[in-house]
């Protein structure tokens, strides 16, 4: 066999796939480490951001506003992807209003969007209810965070449409925070692909990070990633 038929022959390595995980509000990056762990060492890449006033980002959250302020780095991320790259995103708590975010403005980058525990409300805080069902969030802080830039968060449809991403929600049972019949809700308005049960509280991540990497992983297989 000539070497020009060989190297035809030769297969594409597959592209590794790429979860990029958000934190809640008052979390940062470093939240997501057992995580981290677990799926870098079989194999996965993985992307953990610290938004504005989170994690190694010291800025006041105080002084920061507005939801595209705080939401900015993660922004920022999804725009430096190249155009032919698709992730897998995984939202925790008030991370789903960056994941929703991103559905609208980067659609076509996106495999598949992933709410663990997470506020997924289409089109942001556009009701008193919608702010009732995230409340609870301010009391479960790990550092002061800009709830006035949470509460903020609107999103316009129209642009691309988000509900052509896949999403997948994971309920996590035993959460004080974002209330089991609070994520129920959440779930019959704007109804996911698929609902996965967890066993957990708040944070699954601390608590059983074994049964949450499983269900990621089952997640991204769910809609053909591998």
């Amino acid at each position: 066999m000539g070497e020009e038929a060989a190297c035809n022959m030769t297969e594409m390595p597959l592209k590794v796939p790429h979860f990029v995980l958000v934190h809640g509000i008052g979390g940062g990056s470093w939240c997501w480490y057992k995580i981290r762990c677990l799926m870098e060492n079989s194999g996965y890449k993985v992307s953990c951001i610290d938004l504005k006033g989170s994690g190694i980002d010291r800025s006041d959250a105080k002084t920061i506003l507005t939801f595209d302020e705080y939401n900015k780095p993660f922004t920022e991320f999804m725009s430096s992807l190249p155009n032919d790259e698709k992730v897998i995103l995984v939202g925790h708590s008030a991370g789903g209003l960056s994941l929703t975010d991103a559905t609208h403005k980067f659609g076509k980058k996106i495999h598949l969007a992933i709410y663990l525990g997470a506020t997924m409300l289409k089109t942001g805080f556009c009701t008193e209810q919608d702010v009732k069902d995230d409340s609870t969030l301010a009391a479960m802080l790990l550092r002061p965070g800009p709830i006035k830039a949470l509460v903020s968060a609107r999103f316009e449809e129209g642009m691309t449409d988000c509900d052509e991403v896949p999403r997948v929600y994971i309920r996590t049972t035993q959460d004080r925070a974002v209330k089991p019949e609070q994520q129920e809700e959440m779930i019959k308005r704007w109804p996911p692909a698929e609902v996965y049960v967890l066993e957990s509280d708040h944070s699954p991540f601390f608590s059983a990070p074994f049964l949450l990497f499983g269900l990621l992983v089952k997640a991204a297989a769910s809609v053909g990633i591998y």
